[in-house]
């Protein structure tokens, strides 16, 4: 992986919890909510996008729409999924799960089904990185508790969104070769119309869910996109069976910060998980 690729990743993983730790503090509306962030990441992505088309003079065909409204609906499937598992259970749960599985499940396709041959050291590296998730995630997985299976239940459906999301967007910058920032805008765009008859349906809720969580949906309208956008530009250099698991050492800050924001459990476990994910990023690093 070269040191380009890996910083791309590295900072989006630093970007996606963040963002992840700001939906957390959420107080308004579900649905409302994240139809404002996707909005709001719409308009700042694809006028950036719409210049670097013209600017370069690229031309597509209908290829751009599909992959666009198809990376649309996994997205705010994926979304859905994780802010509701947030209202249900701990971060610390659904977050780690999600994570996890996601990578695992990217990794199984791209070398399994789609022929992808990443390097054995990187490969190796990956696996590292997703046991420190395991790590990270601590007892709590394998102990009767309060909101544990929920958490469970939310993360691994969010889980297997991740993946398809991943896989159908690294098929779309690649074999496709759209612009990694248009493609995100233009997918924004197409979320946030997907998504306005339920928003219309609860427009009472517009109002209060805005004054309650303004702060966030800008942090996440600009967070969200940096994030994903470093991730799509990464995954044309690089295989998605390595730029997935080393993207979700997020992971490893997220469970930090839910312990100190938050103060959920296990501190010492946490920080264990992440030196075993910091090995495995080394890993990917030298392959």
């Amino acid at each position: 992986m070269s040191t380009l690729a890996l910083l791309m990743v590295l900072g989006a993983a630093v970007a996606h919890a963040l963002w992840n730790i700001a939906a957390k503090s959420s107080s308004g509306d579900t649905t409302v909510f994240v139809w404002m962030y996707y909005s709001a990441g719409a308009v700042l992505c694809l006028p950036v996008g719409l210049t670097l088309l013209i600017m370069r003079g690229d031309s597509y065909g209908w290829e751009l729409l599909y992959a666009a409204a198809i990376t649309a609906l996994l997205h705010i499937t994926y979304a859905m999924l994780l802010q509701t598992g947030y209202r249900k259970a701990d971060l610390g749960v659904v977050y780690p799960v999600a994570r996890g599985v996601g990578p695992v499940l990217t990794v199984v396709v791209a070398v399994a089904l789609l022929g992808e041959r990443p390097e054995t050291l990187a490969l190796v590296g990956g696996l590292v990185i997703i046991g420190g998730i395991l790590i990270v995630t601590g007892r709590r997985l394998f102990q009767r508790a309060s909101g544990l299976g929920t958490g469970m239940l939310y993360g691994s459906a969010t889980g297997a969104a991740i993946a398809a999301y991943t896989l159908w967007d690294n098929y779309s910058v690649n074999d496709l070769a759209i612009e990694p920032i248009l493609y995100f805008g233009l997918s924004g765009a197409v979320q946030s119309l997907v998504m306005l008859p339920w928003v219309i349906r609860k427009r009472a809720q517009i109002g209060p869910t805005w004054w309650s969580d303004r702060r966030q949906v800008g942090i996440i309208a600009t967070l969200s996109p940096l994030a994903y956008v470093l991730v799509l530009y990464a995954m044309t250099t690089t295989s998605v069976a390595v730029v997935a698991p080393v993207r979700e050492s997020s992971i490893v800050i997220g469970a930090l910060l839910a312990w100190w924001l938050f103060r959920e459990p296990d501190p010492v476990r946490r920080v264990a998980g992440a030196a075993v994910v910091v090995v495995g990023i080394s890993l990917v690093a030298v392959s």
